[in-house]
C-alpha cells in the first residue's frame, strides 16, 4: 500500500491542528507554514475534511479551523478516509478486478493486509500520536521556526 501525498498531508494537518488546539482557531496559513504544504492544497483537503465532519470553520477576523471532535476522538484511518484516500493494499482497491475482471492469485493475501492496515491506523488517534516525543520534539521545532519566520516578517 503507498499512501499518497493527499492522505499523509491530511494526516500532518490534522496533527497540527491538534497540537495547536485550545489556542483558538488556527488558520491554513499557519498549518501552510509549519507543515511546508501548499496553502490551497490544505484549501482542498480541509474542505474534505469539514465535509466528513472532523474540522469546523470560523470565520472572519481571528477565523480558521477546529477539531470537531477531540483529538482523542478522531483516528488516523478517519481522516484518511475524509479524503478519499483508500487503505487497500489491492491493485483493484478491493473490487476484485484485478485479473482481466476476476480475481489474481494474491487478492485475498493482499485484502487481509488492507484489513491489517485500517485496524491500524483506526486503532491510533490524533491524540495518541501527539503525545509522543518525537512528534512532541518536531513540533518544538517547527513552531520555533515559525515564531521566527514572524519576527523577520513583521521587523
Amino acid at each position: 500500500m503507498k499512501l499518497s501525498t493527499k492522505g499523509r498531508y491530511a494526516v500532518t494537518a490534522m496533527l497540527d491542528l491538534a497540537l495547536h488546539s485550545g489556542n483558538g482557531p488556527i488558520t491554513l496559513a499557519e498549518v501552510s507554514s509549519r507543515q511546508d504544504i501548499s496553502l490551497s492544497y490544505l484549501e482542498q483537503l480541509f474542505s474534505k475534511l469539514r465535509k466528513a465532519s472532523l474540522v469546523d470553520s470560523v470565520r472572519g477576523p481571528g477565523g480558521g479551523y477546529e477539531l470537531k471532535r477531540p483529538s482523542s476522538q478522531i483516528s488516523i484511518a478517519e481522516v484518511v478516509l475524509a479524503v478519499n484516500e483508500p487503505i487497500s493494499a489491492t491493485k483493484c482497491n478491493g473490487k476484485g478486478g484485478c485479473q482481466d475482471g476476476d480475481l489474481c492469485l494474491s487478492h485475498q493475501l493482499w485484502t487481509e493486509l488492507s484489513d491489517q492496515i485500517y485496524q491500524f491506523l483506526s486503532g491510533i488517534t490524533l491524540e495518541q500520536v501527539i503525545q509522543r516525543q518525537f512528534v512532541q520534539k518536531v513540533a518544538e521545532r517547527q513552531n520555533h521556526r515559525f515564531r521566527e519566520e514572524d519576527v523577520i516578517l513583521f521587523s
